[in-house]
């Protein structure tokens, strides 16, 4: 695979991370920082005269918020397994077969009985053990799923076998909402939900969190500090 160059006097360094682009970019191809804003005239100016490498100038990422979706937040689909496998439990303890072939008229023998009390024996069986399949896989996804929230972005991370990792630059974030049920107040979580100006995630949600009217508040306070530190005017 064949190396693009630039002759020298048609290209220029970029101030955050110091490698040589066009000269004419207003967009670093390399770290996807815009060149023409306060902030990077703000970074050239302040190392016009450092002999560090630009990429140092960079201020720091601050952590600002870490969890992940709490396992409370499981509550209705805990209830909607228990419901499942009572039905499942009725479905073994109760002999179905002899009132419905009466009901139906159905004239089932003795054997055909004994047959289709052990499809039903299997079948409850066999929903008790969907049920709780499903309820884990569930748990196991909640406790796999870790959010970050930095100053510069936010990141989340999930998945069990295929793990993936994805972020939206807090810039793009152009509105957010908390959202909070009886219960939710009651065990101290919520769910917080964004819509961004992100072509992967337009819309994107943290899932029953804990101190989630803190998470709301973090992510308001940095956006405004991104738009504001990157020159971003949201236009509806």
């Amino acid at each position: 695979m064949g190396t693009v160059t630039f002759k020298q006097s048609n290209t220029k360094r970029c101030p955050f991370c110091g490698e040589r682009i066009r000269a004419e970019a207003i967009k670093c191809r390399f770290c996807n920082e815009f060149l023409n804003t306060d902030k990077a005239k703000a970074v050239q100016a302040g190392g016009a005269g450092s002999s560090q490498p630009a990429r140092q100038q960079r201020p720091q990422e601050r952590l600002l918020f870490e969890g992940k979706p709490s396992l409370l937040g499981m509550c209705g689909s805990v209830v909607k397994a228990l419901l499942v496998i009572g039905a499942a439990v009725l479905l073994v303890r109760w002999p179905v077969e002899r009132p419905v072939s009466d009901l139906l008229n159905l004239g089932l023998t003795d054997s055909r009985m004994l047959v289709v009390a052990e499809y039903r024996l299997v079948a409850g069986a066999g929903l008790v053990i969907l049920a709780v399949l499903l309820l884990a896989l569930k748990m196991v996804a909640l406790r796999m799923t870790n959010y970050e929230v930095t100053s510069d972005r936010i990141e989340w991370s999930r998945g069990i076998l295929d793990r993936k990792v994805d972020n939206i630059d807090m810039f793009r974030v152009i509105d957010l909402k908390l959202r909070r049920s009886v219960l939710d107040c009651i065990f101290g979580i919520g769910r917080v939900e964004l819509i961004t100006t992100d072509k992967t995630d337009p819309e994107f949600t943290f899932e029953k969190v804990r101190h989630s009217r803190r998470l709301y508040d973090v992510i308001k306070k940095a956006g405004l500090e991104a738009d504001r530190r990157d020159s971003v005017v949201h236009v509806e």
